[in-house]
C-alpha cells in the first residue's frame, strides 16, 4: 500500500462515522387531528303515515232533490263557497208560511196586549171583575207565547231552506261529487255529497316502543311537549317516496298517554308545513325524530378508534410525539364519526391514520391531514 493511501484511509472512515450520527431516526409517520367538540344530534327511524290536517265530509242536511254542483272537482274552495244547490221549494213553503203565522201571533199579542191596558185602570174603578182581569191577563200571556212559538218555527224553516245551499265547512281540496245531479239526497238518504281536505298542513302519525319513553325521559325530554329552556326541540323530517328529504321540519306536538299492551308501543304524532301540496294524506314515509342533542360532545373519527379485547381505545400524541395508548368510553356512532364521553380532553391531538405501526411509547412523526399529499401518502400506509 502506498504512502498517499495510508494518509486517504482515516479521513474517509472520519466522514463515513460523521454521516452515521448525522443520519435522523426514522421514526413512522402518522396522521394527527386534533379533539373536536360539536353538537351530536341524536335521531330515531320510524315508518310514518301521512294524515290530512282536517278531513270534513260534506253532507246533505235536509232532504230534496239535488239541484246543481257549483264546484270543479278535485279543485281548491274557500270556506262558505256554494258547493251544491238542492231544491229549496217546500222550505221555502213552510218558511213563509211560518213567516205569516208568526204576523198573526204578533197581531193577536197587540190586541191582547191593549185589552189588558184597558182593562186595568176599569178594574182600579170597580168597573170590572177580578175574572175580567184575569182572562186579560191570560190572553195576554197566551198570545205572547204564541208568539215566541211562532217565532222558534220560523227560525227553523229558515235554518232548513238555508241548508239547501249546501256550503265549504273549511279551505281546501275538494274530491269528485259522490251523487249525480237530480239524486234524491237527505239525512236518511246518500247524505255524503263530497269531502273537502285541508292539507297544506299535514299530519305525521308514528309509534315509538315504550323503551324510547324511556330513554327520553333520561334526557329529560318530554315528548309532546316543548321546552323554552332548551336550545333545541325535538323536531320530525321525513323522507319521500323517491327517498329524498322533504325540506321542511315538523314538531312533535302531541303523545299517546298510554301504551298499547299489544304492540308495546305508543302514538306520537307532528305538524309540518305542506304548502306545495308534495305529502299526499295516505302515504306512508320513513319519519327521522331528533330525540336528543348532545350539546359540547367530544368527536372523533371512526378510523382512529382501535377495538380490542380490553375496550376500546385511541393513540394520543404527547407533546413529545410520543404516541400514548388511550382507553375510552364510546357514546353513539354518527355517520363516520363517533361520540367519546370519557378518557379525553379539550386540547389533545389523536392519531386518525397510521395506528398499525405505532405502539405505545414510541415516538411519531406527526403531519397535518391537510400535509397528506401522494408522496407521504405511502409512507403512513407501509
Amino acid at each position: 500500500m502506498s504512502y498517499r493511501k495510508l494518509l486517504l484511509l482515516p479521513l474517509v472512515t472520519f466522514f463515513m462515522l460523521a454521516c452515521k450520527r448525522e443520519k435522523a431516526p426514522d421514526y413512522p409517520t402518522v396522521v394527527i387531528a386534533p379533539v373536536e367538540k360539536d353538537n351530536v344530534k341524536l335521531f330515531g327511524e320510524y315508518v310514518g303515515h301521512i294524515r290530512a290536517y282536517r278531513y270534513v265530509e260534506v253532507r246533505a242536511r235536509v232532504e230534496g232533490y239535488l239541484n246543481q254542483m257549483m264546484f270543479e272537482e278535485g279543485k281548491r274552495v274557500e270556506q262558505g263557497e256554494v258547493l251544491f244547490l238542492i231544491d229549496p221549494a217546500q222550505y221555502k213553503a213552510r218558511m213563509d208560511k211560518a213567516e205569516a203565522q208568526l204576523k198573526r201571533d204578533i197581531a193577536s199579542f197587540n190586541k191582547a196586549k191593549r185589552d189588558l191596558e184597558r182593562l186595568k185602570p176599569l178594574y182600579e174603578q170597580n168597573a170590572a171583575s177580578r175574572l175580567d182581569l184575569d182572562n186579560a191577563i191570560a190572553a195576554y200571556e197566551s198570545a205572547e207565547a204564541n208568539v215566541a212559538m211562532s217565532k222558534a218555527d220560523l227560525a227553523q224553516y229558515k235554518l232548513q231552506y238555508d241548508f239547501t245551499t249546501v256550503r265549504a265547512p273549511l279551505h281546501g281540496i275538494i274530491s269528485e261529487r259522490y251523487v249525480d245531479i237530480g239524486t234524491l239526497v237527505g239525512p236518511g238518504n246518500n247524505s255524503l255529497l263530497a269531502t273537502v281536505v285541508q292539507s297544506d298542513t299535514v299530519w305525521v302519525d308514528f309509534k315509538m316502543t315504550a323503551l324510547d319513553y324511556l330513554r327520553s325521559r333520561e334526557r329529560n325530554v318530554n315528548i309532546g311537549q316543548t321546552d323554552s329552556t332548551r336550545s333545541w326541540q325535538p323536531t320530525v323530517s321525513v323522507t319521500l317516496a323517491d327517498n329524498s328529504d322533504y325540506p321542511l321540519e315538523g314538531i312533535v306536538d302531541f303523545a299517546d298517554p298510554q301504551v298499547d299492551p299489544k304492540t308495546g308501543t305508543f302514538g306520537v304524532r307532528a305538524v309540518l308545513a305542506n304548502p306545495k301540496q308534495v305529502l299526499l294524506p295516505g302515504q306512508f314515509t320513513k319519519v327521522n325524530f331528533l330525540l336528543d342533542v348532545l350539546e359540547g360532545a367530544v368527536v372523533v373519527p371512526r378510523k382512529s378508534l382501535i377495538i380490542e379485547k380490553g375496550g376500546s381505545f385511541v393513540y394520543v400524541m404527547r407533546r413529545d410525539s410520543v404516541a400514548e395508548k388511550r382507553f375510552v368510553e364510546t357514546g353513539p356512532e354518527i355517520e363516520n364519526s363517533v361520540v367519546i364521553e370519557r378518557g379525553l380532553g379539550d386540547n389533545e391531538n389523536i392519531i386518525i391514520e397510521g395506528q398499525h405501526k405505532v405502539n405505545p411509547g414510541v415516538k411519531v412523526n406527526p403531519v397535518a391531514p391537510s400535509a397528506v399529499d401522494s408522496t407521504n401518502a405511502d409512507k403512513i400506509k407501509a
